[in-house]
């Protein structure tokens, strides 16, 4: 029989309750560190492949045994630029412990297609790119103001809120591809990145999801 991988995403703190139901369903495990992540393999053959949400980067979590290290260093407090596009939207935000601190987010362009064909769809084909660009030098305009440090008396309530220390890109690669290109957000591509996340048309609901998402330990079971 063929085997089947699944992919979680745990919390550090159900990280404990997981690796026991996990050893409960499959017996006893062994716990080896890779530099790919934390294999766990279990007396029946099956096997688990747990991702840290970020780096140690001089900040090694804590504890007696690679799970505790792990659960520790996935709990510590980071702060994530999250930066969602899609064609429908966008959704950017400054995230720490799986919360969004400030946020700004919008509506994107349209797909509609002419069926006349000739001139009128390369209009339309023409729309739709101006759209995109107008998009992008918002998502890189509002990058700027929630990303980076304002000085006193700006005129904003995001002063002293802290830098990204990482960048998240989701939704569409190529329009997230388009955005690291514009000027504005050139700034962007001097932080480490994350893992993108794929998510539907962005909107407030899907950056809370994603700001817990990114702070949450990635876990790949392969059973025997």
């Amino acid at each position: 029989m063929a085997t089947q991988s699944r992919t979680t995403l745990v919390s550090a703190e159900r990280l404990p309750g997981w690796a026991e139901r996990f050893a409960a369903a499959h017996g006893a495990l062994r716990c080896d560190q890779h530099d790919d992540g934390l294999h766990l393999s279990a007396a029946d053959g099956s096997t688990a492949l747990l991702h840290a949400p970020w780096p140690a980067a001089g900040r090694p979590g804590r504890g007696a045994t690679e799970l505790q290290r792990l659960a520790s260093l996935a709990a510590q407090s980071r702060t994530v630029a999250v930066v969602l596009i899609r064609s429908g939207g966008y959704a950017l935000g400054l995230c720490r412990d799986g919360e969004v601190l400030v946020s700004k987010a919008g509506s994107g362009f349209s797909q509609s297609r002419s069926g006349a064909g000739g001139s009128s769809q390369q209009r339309s084909a023409r729309r739709r790119v101006n759209q995109a660009d107008a998009m992008l030098e918002r998502v890189a305009e509002y990058a700027q103001l929630l990303f980076r440090p304002q000085p006193p008396g700006t005129g904003t309530d995001i002063t002293n809120i802290g830098i990204a220390e990482y960048l998240v890109l989701g939704g569409d690669r190529a329009l997230t591809s388009l955005l690291m290109a514009e000027p504005r957000a050139a700034f962007l591509a001097r932080l480490p990145q994350l893992r993108f996340l794929d998510v539907p048309d962005p909107k407030a609901a899907v950056l809370k999801t994603a700001a817990r998402e990114v702070q949450a330990i990635r876990i790949r079971v392969t059973d025997s």
